[in-house]
């Protein structure tokens, strides 16, 4: 009985100080994987943070490249209607002037119609005072021809008076023809150095060069170039630290799933040293 009794005391003692060790090693193993998780946690925290900033500076990049876009497509409407707007006043322009010199055509063919008409009428006042003077030398000439040659001589000077109403007509057209061709002009020139200024261009058909150009459209066209180069920076600095976040977070499950496992193990070791 004694014997028995001396040979299992070595046994069991080997046996708790091999369960002591293995709890020991557990509990380093834990808080070590305990340092782990907090330094993952602390790595994924910051790069969430991070994450988020460059989202942010992703969304701005993004409405700066929408809006410059937007100012690109603007600019490029008001230049075409500028340029629109000096050719059909080129158009115009032209139009009036060939309006202009109908015009003056129709004066002058008035005119020599006035002078025709003024000659006709002193011919038919000359004939009425001949058939006059014949009527009272001779009384049968006929009453009714000399009514018939005063009324010729009346609607002669009506039709003068009419003339003279349409010359005035016309030179009212033709001051009005000439105020409009000059505002046309005006307009055309204007539209057109609108048009030059807008573009940095010496004539409308130079193609647009933004080296060297500090016109609106080519500083427009080269913000528009930087805030799509400065959104694809934006985009790329943000997948990359997206993937730095979920390669951390991963790695934070990884130490998590290893922190659980060596706390599960070391509360079995636990329990097995108590109930032995």
């Amino acid at each position: 009985m004694e014997t028995t009794l001396l040979n299992s005391s070595p046994k069991r003692y080997g046996i708790t100080e091999k369960k002591k060790s293995d709890i020991d090693l557990l509990t380093s193993l834990v808080a070590d994987a305990q340092a782990v998780v907090q330094q993952q946690t602390t790595v994924v925290s910051s790069l969430s943070q991070k994450s988020l900033k460059y989202q942010g500076y992703l969304l701005d990049a993004e409405n700066s490249k929408t809006q410059s876009l937007s100012n690109k497509q603007l600019i490029d409407q008001v230049v075409q209607n500028a340029l629109d707007l000096s050719a059909n006043s080129e158009i115009a322009f032209s139009k009036m002037t060939l309006a202009n010199e109908n015009t003056e055509e129709v004066a002058k063919e008035v005119t020599i119609l006035i002078n025709k008409l003024i000659y006709s009428v002193e011919i038919i006042n000359k004939l009425s005072n001949l058939v006059i003077r014949t009527k009272s030398l001779n009384p049968l000439i006929s009453d009714d021809l000399i009514t018939k040659i005063n009324a010729a001589g009346t609607d002669a000077n009506n039709a003068i008076a009419l003339t003279l109403i349409a010359l005035k007509s016309i030179f009212a057209s033709q001051s009005l023809c000439l105020e409009s061709e000059a505002a046309t002009a005006l307009e055309q020139k204007q539209a057109l150095n609108l048009y030059l200024s807008l573009t940095g261009k010496s004539n409308s058909q130079e193609p647009l060069v933004l080296e060297d150009n500090d016109s609106a459209q080519a500083l427009i066209y080269k913000a528009d170039i930087e805030a799509k180069a400065a959104y694809q920076e934006a985009n790329k600095a943000n997948d990359e630290t997206t993937r730095q976040l979920n390669l951390a977070t991963v790695n934070l499950n990884r130490a998590q799933i290893e922190l659980k496992s060596l706390q599960a193990a070391l509360a079995a070791a636990n329990a097995a040293a108590l109930a032995s």
